[in-house]
C-alpha cells in the first residue's frame, strides 16, 4: 500500500509491506501531520508556536508537544555550543528543525502501535523506516538527478541537511549568518528525531560538525564538505 500527500511543505510517501494493509491504515499518519503543521509551524500566525514567539502565550501553558519539542531544541543548542538555535534575531520562534524529524518519528510509533511490520515513511527527503530491507538513495548536495550514495537501512532513520532545496536556510546561531563549510552531510541514527536535528545541527556547526555528529551516540554519518571532500563513519549502511 502506497500514499503521498503534500504535508507541511513538502511530500511525505508512505510505503507499506504488510500484505495485509488497507488504505486507513494510512489515515492517522497523515492526520497527525496535519494537526503538527497547524500547531506547530512558525508560518501560520494561529499556531500555538507563533503565538508563543509574538509573546501571547505563557511558556507555562504550552501544550506538553510543544514543551518536548522545545526541550529538545535546548538539549541541542547546549549539545552544538549554540551553533543550533531556534530563536535567531530576525526570525523568530522556529523550531521547525525538530518538529520535522520529531512528528516524523511519533507518526512512525503511530503504525508500530496499529501493528504495522514493515513500512517505509518518507517525509521530503527524511527517512524513518522499519521491518524488511530498505534502499534509501542520498541525493547530490549539487547535481539534483544524481545520487552520492544508496543505503540499505532495516530498522532506523535517514536525515540529510543541505543546501539544494532552501538556499542558505540554515544558520549558525554563534554568528547569524549562514553555516559554510559543509555541502551537505546525512546522518543515519535510531530515531529520526534524532538523525534530522543531529544533521542540522552538524551542517550549522561547518566543517567541525562531521565529528561532533559522529561522536553522538547511535549516529553514522556521510558528508560532502565545500572542498568536495567525502567522510564517511565506518559503520554508515552503504548498500552492497
Amino acid at each position: 500500500m502506497r500514499r503521498v500527500e503534500h504535508v507541511m511543505g513538502f511530500p511525505v510517501s508512505l510505503l507499506i509491506g504488510d500484505e495485509d494493509a488497507v488504505e486507513e491504515t494510512a489515515d492517522p499518519v497523515f492526520s497527525w501531520l496535519r494537526e503538527v503543521d497547524a500547531r506547530f509551524s512558525p508560518f501560520k500566525p494561529g499556531s500555538e508556536v507563533s503565538r508563543l514567539g509574538r509573546g501571547e502565550l505563557e511558556r507555562a501553558r504550552i501544550s506538553p508537544d510543544l514543551a518536548e519539542v522545545l526541550g529538545l531544541c535546548e538539549e541541542f543548542r547546549i549539545a552544538s555550543g549554540g551553533a543550533f538555535d531556534v530563536r535567531l534575531p530576525g526570525r523568530g520562534l522556529d523550531p521547525c528543525a525538530v518538529v520535522k524529524g520529531w512528528s516524523v518519528q511519533r507518526a512512525a510509533e503511530l503504525l508500530t502501535a496499529a501493528g504495522v511490520r514493515a513500512f517505509c515513511l518518507n517525509a521530503g527527503g527524511d527517512v524513518v523506516t522499519a521491518g524488511g530491507s530498505w534502499r534509501v538513495g542520498v541525493r547530490h548536495p549539487e547535481l539534483a538527478d544524481a545520487l552520492c550514495a544508496v543505503l540499505e537501512i532495516t530498522d532506523g532513520a535517514v536525515a540529510t541537511s543541505a543546501r539544494y532545496e532552501r538556499g542558505d536556510h540554515i544558520l549558525d546561531g554563534r554568528t547569524g549568518r549562514p553555516a559554510t563549510g559543509l555541502l551537505s552531510v546525512t546522518v543515519v541514527a535510531p530515531s529520526l528525531t534524532e538523525a534530522d536535528a543531529t544533521a542540522t545541527a552538524a551542517f550549522a556547526l561547518g566543517a567541525d560538525g562531521v565529528e561532533w555528529a559522529a561522536s553522538r551516540e547511535g549516529c553514522e554519518v556521510f558528508a560532502v564538505d565545500a572542498a568536495h571532500r567525502v567522510f564517511r563513519t565506518a559503520g554508515f549502511p552503504v548498500a552492497s
